[in-house]
């Protein structure tokens, strides 16, 4: 049996003008990452992204940390969500940029009701996929993996496919779906068991690259 490591990107640039890009600090948490392999001796026979600039940017800070440069396939079904068009879905006037604690959880407020109503097929967000394709692009990412089951395979994504990878497996519910998002953090690994049948999950949003008093203030969400 193969294992199949799915790493969400590195600190991107919230509340930026271009969020699909890594913070300074989102590139030394992915070398990091990178490092932390190489000591454990981590070799990946596949390498699967999205097609975002902050997947293919943590893939560079992985194989810089790990000294390779492997190959990797992009697959778009491995992209996330647009958030913004989620929330102008159910709240059509502008926002401010979230830069204080309580715009900050207002934004995670709407983003909430914003994701429910789409799981649901209560909402159609403009330039947006159905929860049902975006679910089926992610199913069909792992089913990929899964034709590897015989190698170890990273995944490079963002927080919103492999929550739904993970309810996708575990069988939860919409809102377990999102708790799960929401509380993944940037260059967190999830581990699945691949097997000829199907996965199963052996650990979630785990950073035991960053287990070290150095790393203490190196812990981000967005």
């Amino acid at each position: 049996m193969g294992t199949l490591y799915l790493v969400r990107h590195g600190q991107a640039s919230f509340g930026a003008d271009n969020y699909d890009q890594l913070s300074a600090l989102g590139w030394r948490q992915s070398r990091r990452l990178g490092e932390h392999f190489l000591q454990q001796g981590r070799q990946f026979d596949v390498i699967l992204t999205g097609t975002l600039q902050r997947h293919a940017q943590t893939l560079a800070g992985i194989q810089e940390g790990m000294g390779t440069s492997h190959p990797s396939t992009a697959l778009p079904g491995l992209n996330e969500y647009d958030s913004e068009a989620l929330i102008r879905a159910i709240h059509p006037e502008p926002l401010p940029k979230p830069t204080t604690p309580e715009l900050y959880r207002h934004h995670f407020r709407l983003l909430r009701e914003a994701l429910q109503q789409w799981m649901s097929g209560q909402t159609e967000p403009a330039g947006m996929p159905s929860y049902a394709l975006f679910r089926q692009g992610v199913v069909d990412a792992l089913q990929h993996a899964q034709s590897h089951h015989d190698c170890d395979v990273l995944l490079v994504s963002s927080g919103g496919p492999i929550s739904t990878a993970v309810g996708h497996v575990l069988g939860t519910s919409a809102d377990t779906t999102i708790e799960l998002n929401f509380h993944i953090r940037n260059s967190a690994v999830s581990e699945f068991k691949i097997t000829p049948k199907g996965h199963r999950l052996v650990s979630y949003n785990t950073l035991s690259h960053l287990d070290a008093p150095a790393y203490k203030d190196w812990v981000t969400f967005a």
